[in-house]
């Protein structure tokens, strides 16, 4: 009694559960990647950046009514500094990098810098050189507790943004077993084609020969686009390692976008895996049920 009907349908099984397997593992293997491409285009460098700029004004602001302890110029740039740094404030504020931190810091800060500009402006106005000088020293240790302050966050935030763009051990561990599913499923996929060939002396099995591409290319795509990924985050944290003065944070904003410019897209790609898993087993399936049923052996459930 011929057992080609019974081995067909035990590649079939084992295709399916392996289909199965591997587009689970390499779903979780890809958003453990990809999950963090968008938070940290759209977030993080957003926050470090606004808070950046915000210290930068601060200091400008406080050069502007305190040169060698004359004040100067508080109707102008010192206002016009001031502005910014609010609208820096609220722009890290919105971009909540570390949560419920980030925002009672940048709460205080934002009172804090009240209060500093309050002092700054009586030196602006004060005559008396005494006077003036105790409003100045007030003012400059009001600045130099927000610019601490400044600084804190920031380092907090760097460590978010290096958080997001790990590659720690347990997810290399993730791809790494994702890439040996992919390896191993298309090996099986050719060894059925090779089966189903011999016994049933048919030369070619478009199914079959497509799931095989599939997952061979779905599993180099996915791994190209996340070294692409890996390499964007690395190269955007180089950009955000060091904080950079007023004049650079335009062109340091700009290159970040420009490194993570399809980060939404990678992330994306996401929800196709499991699409792509669909398809792949539907084409398993098309291309072994109709070979068992030609030996009428029916599959048990």
């Amino acid at each position: 009694m011929s057992t080609t009907g019974r081995d067909l349908a035990r590649r079939l099984w084992l295709l399916l559960t392996l289909g199965a397997v591997t587009t689970l593992v390499l779903f979780g293997a890809y958003r453990g990647v990809h999950d963090d491409t968008v938070p940290l285009a759209s977030s993080s460098t957003p926050g470090i950046l606004a808070v950046d700029t915000a210290k930068n004004a601060l200091q400008r602001a406080h050069a502007a009514v305190d040169s060698n302890g004359t004040a100067k110029d508080t109707t102008g740039e010192f206002h016009t500094q001031m502005s910014v740094a609010h609208q820096s404030i609220a722009v890290a504020a919105s971009a909540n990098v570390t949560g419920l931190a980030d925002r009672h810091t940048l709460q205080t800060v934002t009172g804090l810098i009240t209060v500093y500009s309050t002092w700054a402006e009586r030196a602006g106005r004060e005559t008396d050189p005494l006077l003036r000088g105790a409003y100045l020293h007030y003012a400059e240790q009001g600045r130099d507790d927000i610019i601490a302050r400044l600084d804190a966050l920031r380092h907090e935030q760097m460590a978010v943004a290096r958080e997001q763009a790990s590659f720690p051990w347990p997810l290399r561990l993730v791809w790494g077993a994702a890439l040996a599913l992919c390896v191993v499923l298309c090996a099986v996929l050719v060894e059925t084609q090779r089966f189903v060939r011999h016994r049933l002396r048919s030369a070619v099995h478009p199914p079959l020969l497509a799931a095989t591409f599939l997952c061979a290319s779905g599993a180099a795509v996915l791994g190209w686009f996340t070294l692409r990924a890996h390499a964007a985050m690395g190269d955007s944290l180089a950009e955000l390692h060091v904080a950079r003065p007023a004049s650079e944070i335009p062109e340091t904003g700009a290159d970040v976008k420009r490194y993570m410019a399809d980060a939404g897209f990678w992330a994306a790609l996401s929800e196709w895996v499991f699409v792509g898993g669909v398809v792949l087993m539907v084409l398993i399936l098309a291309g072994l049920w109709p070979r068992i049923s030609e030996y009428r052996f029916k599959v048990p459930r």
